[in-house]
């Protein structure tokens, strides 16, 4: 699959609420790393996380993808996100932040998706207690200390 087809129907699926054709664009054993829910696994898990997962909380979602590129095993694309979110405390405001996507590809499809985004102007606008962000982050603190590439950075 060519990227620039990828990557809109990648988005397309998100804002249709179609988690089975976004779970299409996986490989069977495909991951997906939410940056708020963590990782999805298999068609099914990924599909169930569009349906069940991003639309529990929220609706209207708007997503762009800019500046793709790739080496045929790795594409990386910038993006722009959004969503109306349902949270009391969000009070029916839309969300909104960017990041960069992170794709292994396999023979066409998406054998694993990570990102990495920046979470503070949509927990501001979903007008998040400073408590609530403070656990937020402290949890990606610690996936970040997690991974094996960090383990030099964490030497004494």
């Amino acid at each position: 699959m060519q990227t620039g087809k990828l990557l809109h129907d990648f988005c397309c699926a998100v804002e249709q609420h179609n988690g089975k054709a976004f779970a299409a664009l996986f490989t069977e054993d495909g991951v997906y790393h939410d940056v708020f829910y963590g990782a999805f696994t298999g068609r099914e898990r990924i599909a169930q996380m569009i349906d069940d997962w991003f639309y529990r909380t929220a609706t209207d979602f708007r997503w762009d993808m800019h500046d793709p590129v790739s080496d045929g095993r790795t594409l990386y694309a910038r993006y722009t996100f959004s969503y109306k979110s349902l949270l009391p405390e969000a009070t029916g405001g839309r969300a909104m932040f960017e990041g960069v996507g992170i794709m292994k590809l396999r023979d066409g499809l998406i054998a694993e998706y990570g990102e990495v985004a920046n979470t503070a102007p949509a927990f501001v606008d979903l007008n998040f207690a400073p408590e609530r962000m403070a656990k937020i982050f402290a949890r990606q603190n610690a996936e970040l200390k997690a991974r094996p590439e960090m383990a030099r950075h964490l030497a004494e």
